[in-house]
């Protein structure tokens, strides 16, 4: 498995945290660490370290941008 930091915004809303784990869980990725950074204008910011199946996060990121309201804004492998 691979490991990736990857920061997202999402719906400052009940629920929003759980659709994204719940993504990650269907798309075959084990989370390692969160860290919400950030409220702002209606949307949460978020570090999240995943490890993802190979060592292509492709998959993870078309799940993750399919949620309503979720944007991927940075993706960095972690050594």
């Amino acid at each position: 498995m691979a490991l990736f930091k990857i920061q997202i915004a999402l719906p400052d809303r009940p629920g929003s945290l759980g659709a994204v784990a719940s993504a990650i869980g269907f798309a075959g990725g084990d989370i390692r660490s969160l860290v919400v950074l950030r409220s702002e204008e209606g949307r949460g910011i978020d570090d999240i370290t995943v490890a993802v199946p190979g060592s292509d996060p492709t998959d993870l990121l078309e799940v993750l941008n399919s949620i309503g309201g979720v944007e991927v804004l940075t993706v960095t492998p972690v050594q």
